[in-house]
Parts: C-alpha cells; structure tokens; sequence
C-alpha cells in the first residue's frame, strides 16, 4: 500500500504548473479588489461555485476562469506575490523542482515590459528558493533543497481582446493574416525570452505553445521554436490535448519538442485526419518514435477528466497506456488552482487508477528530475538528481521498514 503520507514525503516535480492557473483563492479575492477587479464573487466558496468547479463542459469552459487571475496579474507586486505563494506551496507538499509556465504577453502592457513580468515572477521564486535554502529541514534534516526554472508560453491563437500587446500587435498589423501575426508574436516572445535569460541570468529554461490546437497548427510557430532551438533553449508544445496523434507529430518534427505537454490523445487512431492511411500503425510507429527518443509526457489526469466529458474515470486516462509501454511520463497539476489539485493529489490518483507499485512511482517520479529542464551544466543537473534519489530511497526505507 503507497499512503499518502509517502506520497507527501517522496521528493517530486512540477514541470507543467500554469501561473495563472494556480493562485491560491484568497490571494486573487484580495488581487482582485486591490487593482478594482470585479469578480464573480468575493469568496472562496463562491467563486469555487461559480468558476472554479470540480468539472467543466469542455475545455473552453475550464479556461473560463483565466480571463480573472490574468486581469489581476498585472503588475510586478502581484506577479512576485503569486510566484513566491506558488513555491511555498509546492515545498510544502514535497515538491522539490518546479517549471512555472505562463504567456508573458498576456500580462504586458505599456510601461510593463516581457522583460519587468519575467523579473517579477523570478523574484517571487527566487525568494522562496533561497528561503528554503536557508531553512532547518535542508540544514538538519538533510532534505533536497528546492530549484525552479521558467517556461515562456507562445499562444497558438490570440485575439485583441487577449492583451494590449496582443491589441497593439493586431492593430499593427492589419492587413496580416492571422497566421502571420500568431507566428510573429511568438517570435518576438523567443527573441525576448532569449535575451533576458542572456543579459540577467534568471533560469527561463524553456519555450512552449499553448492555446487551441484544431484550426491552430504549430507549423505556424515555426520560427519561433528555430529562434528557441538555435538559442540553446529547451522546447515543450501542449499537443494532444485537444487533438489528435498528427499534432503530437507535428510538435516533435516541425518544433523540436523535447517534451509533450498533455499527450493525451497519443493512443487515439480514431482521431487521426484522412491523410493518415492506417491510423492504428500510425499511432503504434509515433509511440515508438516518442519511447525510443525519450521524449518526456507532461500528464495532467485531473485537469484532463475536467475537460472531456467522455472520459468517466482515471482508469480511462492514456496515461495507463504510458506506463503499460514504458513511456517517459511525469505527473502534472497543469492548474492547481482551476483543478483543485497537488502533485500529491496527482500521484495519488495514478497510483489507485493504475494500480502501480513502487518501482512504476519511483520511474515516474525519477522521470521529472531527469527530464527537467534543469538551469545549470550538466554535472549539477547529474548532482542534485543523485542527491534526488539517495532522499527518495532514504523515505523509502523509512517509510516501508
């Protein structure tokens, strides 16, 4: 039996944890009526009615509730604020690495530059670090200590009502296609992300594509993801989460994915388009491409269920499938705060779901160290994941005499 109590104390990762999506309640309700944000209701049980709900119809309801946390996200106080929250409350749990994701131009405007958002959130989490750096449990107890690093998201699709720098960019171009100016602000995030990272040392470690996969292909984002490869920086794409295998293909081909975030719909022919003659091949050759290359899937099963209604139960979740073919898989709260979720609570799930013992948790969990995107050389990466597993084995051992 893995209790949670185990659970709790295993060192684990977060490498697709949204910002935006995982502020603490309270702290958006005191946000919001500081910077005079009207939300649907000013408290927790209220707005956990009202929007963040325990399900949705789909995922453009779940994304429902960010048009809140971004309009209170819009300054540098309340960027620090909820980086450094969101540290705590992943040390807190057991969480000893973390990859913050969020879309910087959607919290961008005159006066507040790609670059001030990004200070601002690394502050916040640079401050929580060095906290728990200084703290008794890695001074006594020997814990692991705690280390971060950023993942810029690009948009697959905006609107002017987005952002005003989305609103400027749009009006800039108007003559554009659309697909133009999606490519464009993407590569203008990478050239930004690229820079910063150079000229202040703060860990961006990864680029990423979010937003509307169907209608919305990645090969418009080409360039940006060359920018990124070219810069030495790593890549993820959110793929499969909305459609099918071709667009878990498109992001490893035409973006050089190193990671797949959501991947849930890797094992589903029926979702392939007519120029795919054998799906079923198709799927088994693109799980095979993804096992041989290690390329690491960022699940995230709760926030997953929320979104297709077709899915009943855990037990349904691809992620089964994963661990049945010896896939590089992490587990991910994609959205603490929308999915009422912890990596905890992650863990917990897949291991009744999928019945898994103690060597599927230890691959798994060992995964997301290995596969982060760890800020550093090599040989630090190689040292803190040794010290990763020297802990994890000592809970072990505690845990199960």
């Amino acid at each position: 039996m893995i209790s949670t109590d185990l659970i709790r104390a295993l060192p684990k990762t977060d490498l697709h944890l949204h910002l935006d999506g995982s502020l603490r309640e309270q702290t958006l309700i005191e946000l919001a009526r500081e910077r005079s944000v009207s939300l649907p209701s000013e408290t927790v049980e209220g707005l956990n009615e009202l929007v963040f709900r325990s399900h949705y119809a789909n995922l453009a309801e779940y994304l429902h509730g960010f048009q809140y946390t971004c309009a209170v996200l819009q300054d540098a106080e309340a960027l620090e604020r909820t980086a450094y929250e969101l540290a705590w409350d992943n040390i807190n749990e057991g969480v000893r690495y973390i990859e913050v994701r969020f879309a910087p131009q959607l919290h961008t405007h005159r006066g507040f530059s790609i670059k001030d958002v990004l200070l601002a959130v690394n502050r916040g989490l640079a401050r929580a670090e060095q906290e728990h750096r200084l703290s008794a449990a890695v001074a006594e107890k020997g814990e692991p200590p705690f280390h971060y690093g950023i993942i810029v998201c690009a948009m697959r699709f905006f609107t002017a009502g987005f952002s005003s720098y989305f609103a400027h960019l749009i009006d800039l171009f108007q003559d554009a296609p659309p697909e133009q100016y999606f490519g464009l602000a993407s590569l203008e995030l990478a050239r930004a992300a690229v820079r910063v990272r150079d000229q202040e040392g703060i860990p961006i470690v990864g680029f990423d594509l979010a937003g509307r996969e169907d209608g919305y292909p990645a090969s418009e984002h080409q360039q940006a993801y060359d920018y990124a490869h070219r810069s030495f920086m790593q890549k993820t794409v959110h793929a499969g989460e909305a459609y099918g295998p071709e667009s878990i293909f498109q992001a490893l081909t035409d973006l050089h994915a190193d990671r797949i975030g959501h991947g849930y719909h890797l094992f589903s022919p029926e979702l392939c388009g007519p120029a795919v003659k054998d799906p079923k091949a198709y799927v088994q050759r693109l799980a095979s491409y993804i096992a041989d290359r290690r390329v690491t899937i960022e699940v995230c099963i709760t926030s997953n269920l929320q979104t297709m209604p077709s899915v009943k139960s855990a037990k349904e979740h691809a992620f089964g499938e994963m661990l049945k073919q010896k896939l590089s898989a992490s587990l991910c709260t994609d959205n603490r705060l929308v999915s009422h979720t912890t990596v905890t609570r992650e863990v917990e799930i897949a291991v009744e779901a999928f019945n898994m013992d103690l060597n599927q948790l230890r691959q798994t969990l060992i995964y997301g160290f290995k596969r982060s995107f760890f800020y550093g050389p090599y040989t630090e990466r190689r040292a803190y994941v040794r010290c990763i597993i020297d802990y994890y084995d000592k809970m072990i051992a505690e845990h199960t005499a």
